[in-house]
């Protein structure tokens, strides 16, 4: 007779768990969606071509605002409104889609269309792993932080060097390091959601939720664009 109460809640906690997670890929789905659409419209239409790729003032200012938009949420979101969290990353995915408009002006539209295919499916082999191994993946995430700094770095110094090898080389290892950034965000994520406590209010999760789509939301991009250096084919 007591397994009862006990069964009860771990059903709770598995619809709690379940609820968060289905947002979390929701709102990264939407982002994902305006980034798409932003940058397939912004790549179609001459004008905003012309203003966005021909100033390069206004092409950097808008990196850099993305930057401060990532740095913002995950900074201060405990600090937000969720209806503020939630504005701030819809206008991230739409600034990053106008930027990302360049990859439609640099690769043919096939390999664009493959290479998603593809990251999409590894994606999904990794958050199905990240969600389903035992193993504890704090270390690798750890591990993989420091070679996305290690990316990061050497990318800025191949704006100098322009050398086609170390671009290659960066590409390799940044599909390495966002497969396991991926698998690590999804076992967080559930970690996350599974010490929840009950009874948080509705707009607490949102911005859980926001957090977490936007973690996986630049693992996708980040490996989108690694696979589009490697698989891509130049128009």
């Amino acid at each position: 007779m007591e397994s009862a109460p006990l069964n009860q809640t771990q059903t709770q906690v598995q619809a709690r768990v379940n609820s968060f997670i289905r947002s979390v890929y929701n709102w990264m789905a939407i982002g994902l969606g305006i980034t798409g659409f932003v940058a397939y419209y912004v790549a179609n239409t001459e004008s905003l071509r012309q203003i966005i790729f021909g100033n390069q003032i206004l092409f950097f200012g808008l990196i850099i605002a993305e930057f401060g938009l990532v740095i913002a949420i995950s900074a201060r979101i405990q600090k937000m409104q969720a209806s503020t969290a939630t504005a701030l990353f819809v206008l991230y995915s739409a600034l990053n889609g106008a930027t990302l408009s360049l990859i439609f002006l640099i690769y043919t539209a096939s390999s664009i269309t493959s290479t998603f295919f593809i990251c999409a499916g590894t994606f999904v082999a990794c958050s199905i792993y990240g969600w389903t191994t035992k193993r504890d993946l704090t270390s690798v995430g750890g591990f993989m932080t420091m070679g996305l700094i290690g990316i990061i770095i050497a990318s800025v110094v191949n704006i100098f060097l322009r050398s086609p090898a170390m671009y290659m080389i960066v590409s390799y290892i940044g599909v390495i390091v966002f497969v396991g950034l991926t698998a690590y965000d999804t076992q967080h994520l559930k970690n996350m959601a599974m010490t929840q406590p009950d009874g948080l209010e509705a707009g607490v999760v949102r911005k859980g939720a926001i957090l977490g789509a936007l973690k996986l939301y630049l693992d996708f991009i980040n490996l989108f664009l690694m696979l589009l250096r490697i698989f891509g084919s130049r128009d």
